[in-house]
């Protein structure tokens, strides 16, 4: 008994451990941001607080020797990217893992290239890239070869956890929708889908986490026109000023907002597959 309450104690301090190590950067990051402007730089303490950084992002502050962040068009090829992206990887994900479940020829090669994708350093797969497009003749951009590898990538993830979703799927439902005359085609609309689709939430919600913030892949095949990650590198890598740190936490909370529509939407989605698999034949008939 005094061992397992020790080892409550421990996995209890790990767990604490664990939080502070994961939110201290964002509080660090929350605190900085708040600092006086149009001068001020990053220190500790903060001398006076203000709201000027975030004015700065948002292009409400007056101008300044500070440059505003190159963050408007590039926010926006982030978001385009990760957008179709998720759709990309949702659906060939979706389907893989669909095929999956039933045993096939070679399915264990399939498998492990598939999971090649996510297991293979970003930095060799963007620069094999940037190889392969160079002696093609192929001009690297965000919308062709970075999308490309960015699907190779969050491909994997969507597959796995639609291969997690099937693996605990009952098929006798599809069975019985069969049984009753439905054709495949309305089954998987009208039955398979539906109780999926909290799988089909996580495999988008990884694949457009994963995409929005990726950076070695987009570094060797986005080109001339950069992401947000980019921008934000490179204008890391020449003064460190609040702005970045407002920036930060900009992002965080919109990364919190994701999650939250997420959870909302997979209660939603939860509660009517439920609802669903107790009155099946009277939805299939």
């Amino acid at each position: 008994m005094k061992g397992l309450t020790g080892l409550r104690w421990g996995l209890g301090v790990y767990t604490a451990l664990f939080i502070i190590f994961l939110y201290a950067p964002f509080i660090v990051m929350g605190i900085l941001s708040f600092q006086q402007g149009p001068e001020g730089g990053p220190q500790f303490p903060v001398i006076e607080w203000s709201s000027y950084w975030y004015q700065h992002v948002l292009g409400l502050a007056p101008p300044s020797r500070v440059a505003p962040l190159p963050i408007g068009e590039a926010l926006l090829r982030s978001i385009s990217l990760a957008f179709a992206t998720m759709v990309v990887s949702t659906v060939l994900g979706t389907l893989t893992a669909y095929a999956f479940r039933v045993r096939f020829r070679g399915s264990g090669v399939v498998f492990y290239l598939v999971v090649l994708g996510m297991m293979v350093p970003g930095v060799l797969l963007g620069l094999g890239m940037a190889l392969v497009a160079d002696q093609l003749g192929i001009d690297r951009t965000w919308w062709g070869t970075a999308f490309v590898l960015h699907v190779v990538y969050t491909f994997p993830f969507a597959f796995l956890v639609m291969l997690a979703i099937f693996n605990r799927f009952d098929k006798s439902i599809e069975e019985a929708a069969w049984a009753l005359g439905v054709t495949p085609a309305r089954t998987f609309r009208k039955v398979t889908f539906p109780l999926i689709f909290p799988g089909v939430l996580s495999a988008m919600l990884f694949a457009f986490t994963l995409s929005y913030d990726e950076f070695p892949r987009t570094l060797f095949t986005g080109g001339s026109q950069v992401t947000m990650p980019i921008a934000i590198y490179g204008t890391f890598a020449v003064e460190i000023h609040p702005n970045l740190f407002a920036f930060g936490v900009l992002t965080t909370l919109f990364s919190f907002a994701l999650l939250t529509i997420y959870g909302i939407l997979m209660g939603v989605s939860v509660r009517r597959a439920q609802s669903r698999t107790s009155g099946i034949q009277e939805d299939i008939g």
